[in-house]
C-alpha cells in the first residue's frame, strides 16, 4: 500500500482531515512524567493511543527526540504506532535537505530505520537533493513551499527573475512539485495554515498534490479559511496540530484531554468541508 493509499484509507476510516504533531518536551510533561525525558515514549503512545481513530496522520517531529538522545524511543513509538495503529500513516518531520550518498542516508534513516510513510525535506539544494527518496516505493515526501513562520518570506516570498512570469519562490516549488518533479506521484507540499492566500494559490497551481498543512491551533490557523483554501475533493489536505492537542492538560487526564481536543479540531475540520461550496 502506497503513502496515498494508506493517507486515503485513514480519512475515510477516521472521517478526518486532521494530523497530530508529536513535539515531546519533557518540562511540559504532564504530572509524573515532568521533566522525565526517559518518559518520551511513554508520553507519546499515550497520545497516540487516545487520538488514533480520529486523525489522518500522526507527525513525530525527529528534533524533539534527538535533542534528548530518544531516537531509541521514536523507533520504539514508530513501532508501537504500525502495530496499534496501522491504517494511520506516519510523516517523520525532518526537514533533510542534502544531495548524493548522504541524502541516500537520509533516506534509510526516515523509511528503513523509522519505517516512517512520508518524511519533510527542504527543497533548496535542487531536485537531486530529493530523488533519492523517490526511490523508495511507496513512499511519500513532503517539500517545504509556503511555511507557517513570519521569515518564511525571506526566500519564499522573492520573486525568481529568471523563471517565465517571474513567480514567487513558493510558487515555482509548488509547479515543480505538481510537474516535473513529480516523477512516481510520491511527493506532497507544506504550506502554512497562517496564509491561507497562500494555500489557495499553491492548490492553484497544484491541484492534485496532498499538502501538509501545519499552523492551526498554537499558531493561530484557522481551521474554516484552511479547508476553504485548500481542500479538495480529488486532492488531499493534512492538517496539523501539535501543542494544542498534546499539551491540552498538564494534569493526569492529558490523554483524555487530547482526545477531547482532537475530536474538536476534527469536527471543526470536517465542518468546514461540509460548509465548502
Amino acid at each position: 500500500m502506497t503513502f496515498l493509499d494508506k493517507l486515503a484509507a485513514a480519512q475515510q476510516k477516521n472521517g478526518s482531515l486532521l494530523c497530530v504533531g508529536l513535539d515531546p518536551e519533557p518540562a511540559k510533561f504532564p504530572g509524573q512524567f515532568k521533566g522525565d525525558a526517559s518518559r518520551i515514549f511513554d508520553f507519546c503512545a499515550r497520545i497516540v493511543d487516545a487520538t488514533a481513530d480520529l486523525v489522518i496522520a500522526f507527525k513525530p517531529q525527529i528534533a524533539y527526540f534527538a535533542a534528548h538522545r530518544a531516537e531509541a524511543q521514536l523507533e520504539q513509538l514508530m513501532e508501537h504506532m504500525r502495530r496499534n495503529a496501522p491504517h494511520v500513516p506516519t510523516i517523520l518531520d525532518a526537514k533533510r535537505g542534502d544531495i548524493g550518498s548522504t541524502a541516500e542516508q537520509y533516506a534509510l534513516e526516515a523509511f528503513e530505520r523509522y519505517g516512517a510513510d512520508a518524511v519533510t525535506l527542504s527543497p533548496f539544494m535542487g531536485f537531486d537533493s530529493v530523488a533519492p527518496y523517490l526511490k523508495h516505493e511507496g513512499k511519500g515526501a513532503f517539500l517545504l513551499c509556503r511555511t507557517s513562520n513570519p521569515g518564511g518570506s525571506d526566500l519564499q516570498g522573492q520573486r525568481l527573475a529568471d523563471v517565465e512570469g517571474q513567480p514567487f519562490l513558493y510558487e515555482h516549488v509548488a509547479r515543480l512539485a505538481q510537474g516535473p518533479w513529480n516523477l512516481n506521484g510520491q511527493l506532497g507540499l507544506v504550506v502554512g495554515a497562517t496564509y491561507p492566500a497562500e494555500i489557495e494559490r499553491v492548490r492553484a497551481l497544484a491541484p492534485t498534490v496532498p499538502l501538509l498543512i501545519p499552523g492551526v491551533g498554537a499558531q493561530g490557523g484557522d481551521a474554516m479559511a484552511t479547508v476553504r483554501a485548500g481542500w479538495r475533493a480529488d486532492a488531499p489536505i493534512i492538517v496539523n496540530s501539535s501543542r494544542a492537542i498534546i499539551y491540552a492538560s498538564s494534569g493526569e487526564d492529558f490523554a483524555e484531554a487530547a482526545k477531547a481536543a482532537a475530536r474538536t479540531t476534527r469536527d471543526a475540520l470536517e465542518a468546514a468541508k461540509a460548509a465548502k461550496p
